[in-house]
């Protein structure tokens, strides 16, 4: 109820709550599927709801309309959960007044759990209801993916994703974190695309408790984010600047690159997010790491730097999986939006960088307006700086043009890009 009538994560809460309710593997595995399966197959959910209220879903309580979105989820897609069971259970969340209402409705559903009637004849407006997703979104997708790869997409998208930590190389191996959380429990293998990355499959809830977080030699940061700060191309006593820095993941990484001798500056515009960018530096022992809060547009420095990275806002509709409300919470002036504050941070930076030092540009999305776009107005904009392809990656995971661009339904990975940009040795930002 949270997610849809304010601005909440799944995610966060759901962690917290975890927390507090102590539940065994089996029952923590069970709400989190309820959570992310539940959102991401709002769409389809509701379209079924539909046929089958006498009255606007809309116009229910909220209470009212997540106990019979959780009901009829249950019926469509967990088939372990038997229907009487799912029935009760969302009678008593829905309350005494709306029992009746949520009783009959699904016990209706229950006839025939995944049917989709009266769906619309437009192919577009079809695969929008049945792989959950707002039309808008599929009709501008298919307009950038082949007809046969979009439903992959599509579907991949309402797969949970994996929870992944990075190793902290300042104080561990990942071999070593590997049988540390093995021997605790966890079940853990290595990351198939970053070299310090631990996928985790059961256990991520009980990761904070462990010694392995609370003496910092792991971070939580998703596997394709650890493939960012590397593209930064810095070693020893490089100078760092971390435009968009909160929480911290990729200023601690960066850390870890320079080591001690060099020196990475966190920024973020919340006074906020740099506390929380202080407080994971800390934990993770990345001494390197000075945090700053300040806007990037308008940066205060007069110095420059080796590489600049700018991990820009974004709508996140790469990362569905891991944030499923986003798609239902995003609307199609959003992206014109991000793209606008995306070419101002990159603008804002641009004059920090040293003549042949680099500006990476990261977002963990796969829309036009805020990949392709941004670049091509950035080097219209900014002379003396050129792409540069992204050679020290796989082959798989770069575009035509030498980008990083990742896709869950390829690569098992979040949807993300970066571009890397170096500017002419010989020359300065006009």
């Amino acid at each position: 109820m949270r997610v849809e009538t304010t601005d909440a994560f799944a995610d966060v809460l759901l962690a917290d709550r975890l927390v507090a309710a102590a539940l065994d593997a089996r029952d923590t595995a069970l709400v989190t599927r309820l959570v992310y399966g539940t959102l991401a197959w709002q769409g389809r959910l509701d379209h079924r709801l539909r046929g089958l209220l006498k009255t606007s879903l809309e116009r229910l309580d909220p209470p009212v309309r997540a106990a019979l979105r959780l009901g009829l989820y249950q019926f469509a897609f967990l088939a372990r959960v038997p229907a009487y069971a799912a029935v009760d259970a969302s009678v008593r969340l829905a309350g005494r007044r709306a029992g009746g209402l949520v009783n009959a409705v699904l016990r209706r559903a229950a006839i025939d759990p995944a049917a989709l009637p009266d769906l619309p004849a437009d192919p577009i407006a079809r695969l929008a209801i049945e792989c959950s997703h707002p039309e808008w979104l599929v009709a501008r997708w298919a307009t950038e993916f082949p007809p046969d790869e979009l439903p992959a997409l599509l579907a991949a998208n309402n797969e949970r994703a994996p929870s992944a930590v990075r190793t902290n190389r300042l104080r561990a191996t990942r071999a070593g974190v590997l049988d540390e959380l093995r021997a605790a429990g966890v079940t853990a293998t290595s990351g198939a695309w970053a070299p310090d990355a631990i996928v985790i499959a059961r256990g991520a809830a009980s990761l904070r408790g462990l010694p392995a977080w609370r003496e910092g030699r792991i971070a939580f940061q998703g596997e394709v984010s650890q493939l960012v700060a590397p593209l930064l191309d810095v070693r020893g006593d490089a100078h760092v600047l971390d435009a968009c820095a909160a929480p911290g993941g990729k200023a601690a990484h960066a850390a870890t690159l320079v080591e001690l001798r060099g020196r990475v500056v966190a920024l973020d515009v919340r006074a906020g997010g740099a506390a929380r960018i202080r407080a994971e530096a800390r934990r993770l022992g990345a001494d390197a790491v000075d945090v700053v809060a300040a806007d990037a547009r308008r940066p205060p420095f007069r110095s420059r730097f080796d590489a600049v990275l700018v991990d820009a806002p974004c709508s996140g509709l790469g990362t569905l999986r891991r944030h499923p409300e986003l798609r239902w919470r995003r609307r199609p002036a959003d992206l014109a939006r991000l793209a606008t504050l995306q070419g101002e941070l990159l603008a804002g930076v641009a004059p920090l960088v040293r003549p042949g030092g680099v500006l990476v540009y990261a977002v963990c999305t796969i829309t036009r307006e805020e990949t392709d776009d941004v670049v091509r107005a950035f080097l219209e904009a900014r002379r003396g700086f050129a792409l540069e392809p992204l050679a020290d990656l796989p082959a798989a995971l770069l575009g035509r043009d030498g980008c990083m661009r990742t896709l869950p339904h390829r690569h098992g990975l979040d949807g993300f890009f970066a571009a890397r940009f170096r500017l002419d040795s010989r020359d300065g930002v006009r």
